[in-house]
């Protein structure tokens, strides 16, 4: 269990969002916590990726060449 503290605007703001759609609180909060650590995930992977010299990288030029997207 997790208890967390909204500022007074964040607090309204949700309040009337569940409101207006008849949802809990909780289900906006545990859907967006999930976004954003989804979201975060992705990042380390992108920035593990970029530190693996390993990784073959290519430049926005060749990217636009291979997808056959001209200027």
């Amino acid at each position: 269990m997790l208890c967390v503290q909204l500022g007074e605007k964040l607090e309204k703001r949700l309040a009337d969002l569940c409101n207006a759609t008849k949802r809990e609180k909780e289900d906006y909060v545990r859907e967006a916590l999930e976004e954003y650590l989804q979201e975060q995930e992705d990042v380390l992977i992108a920035e593990s990726r970029l530190r693996d010299s390993s990784d073959p990288t290519i430049g926005l030029e060749e990217m636009r060449r291979r997808l056959g997207l001209g200027d």
